[in-house]
């Protein structure tokens, strides 16, 4: 059962779990640098669904918008990770 669970989380759970919590903090700290606070990003959420509710069809083109402005920094991201993991092997 271990086994399984630190197949799925790629560590044990444990190491994980403090690497989400610091990763929590760090990100937390910025935010909140940049002036957001947890609420302003929920309400953000919720907004975007009663969106989606009230245009129909036009909400699809926003949730496109924001999957491209996403994917324009994560893909990137990632695949420099995938670049530097591939260079410790």
């Amino acid at each position: 059962m271990n086994d399984s669970l630190s197949r799925f989380f790629g560590d044990s759970p444990a190491r994980v779990l403090l690497r989400l919590v610091v990763l929590s903090f760090v990100v937390g700290v910025v935010l909140a640098a940049l002036g957001l606070e947890p609420y302003d990003i929920v309400n953000s959420a919720i907004r975007f669904v009663e969106h989606v509710w009230e245009m129909g069809f036009s909400a699809i083109d926003r949730a496109w918008r924001y999957f491209l402005l996403g994917a324009v920094v994560v893909i990137p991201v990632w695949f420099v990770l995938r670049l530097l993991k591939v260079g410790k092997r």
